[in-house]
């Protein structure tokens, strides 16, 4: 959690930051612990059995809905407000679509970066993972999502990327240096994460 965004309680029960959930937790920490166990078994599941699609928009949102479906009613849907966090601002609830396309055209323009030397492969691994953090898609759960996706596209490209290797702190470091423009951290953890 630990987003700032416009209207603090919004998706939250009343009189607290804690989002609206199946589970009708309203306790923040509670959910939290909740949460990371379902989304690591899910994330388990998908790496034996990726989701179906075409890595496009769709497929990302199809992601975060079997991600967290089980936890809330708009798993796999826009967010509806403006947020932002540790600094960085994310795109514009207006933007997202336009911004998701243009995004998702170039991937698939760029034939998925199938074929590719590892050099350039990186390259554009960095470029797709700085795109889609500023993009922050979804309410909550940006992050897996996005690393799930990630690894069935790198997969699928022929390379290979375990993230329960890559140190989080570290990864979250590089993520916000990449948001303010520099690639370099972000670069070198992909290089020693990406194999064939």
């Amino acid at each position: 959690m630990g987003y700032s965004i416009d209207t603090i309680t919004e998706d939250c029960y009343e009189g607290t930051t804690c989002l609206i959930n199946k589970f009708d937790i309203k306790d923040e920490k509670q959910l939290a612990t909740i949460e990371a166990k379902i989304t690591f078994a899910k994330m388990s599941a998908l790496e034996r059995e990726p989701i179906k699609g075409t890595f496009d928009f769709e497929h990302y949102k199809d992601i975060h809905r079997y991600l967290f479906g089980d936890i809330y009613d708009w798993a796999g849907s826009i967010r509806t407000i403006n947020i932002s966090k540790k600094g960085t601002r994310f795109a514009e609830v207006d933007e997202i679509d336009d911004l998701a396309t243009a995004c998702f055209e170039r991937l698939k323009k760029q034939n998925y970066f199938c074929n590719q030397d590892k050099n350039s492969f990186i390259d554009d691994i960095v470029d797709f993972y700085c795109v889609t953090n500023m993009l922050h898609p979804f309410r909550e759960g940006n992050g897996r999502t996005q690393r799930a996706f990630l690894s069935q596209l790198i997969r699928n490209a022929g390379y290979n990327i375990d993230f329960s290797d890559i140190d989080t702190d570290s990864l979250m470091a590089a993520t916000i240096h990449s948001a303010n423009g520099v690639t370099d951290y972000l670069k070198e953890i992909f290089e020693n994460a990406i194999y064939k």
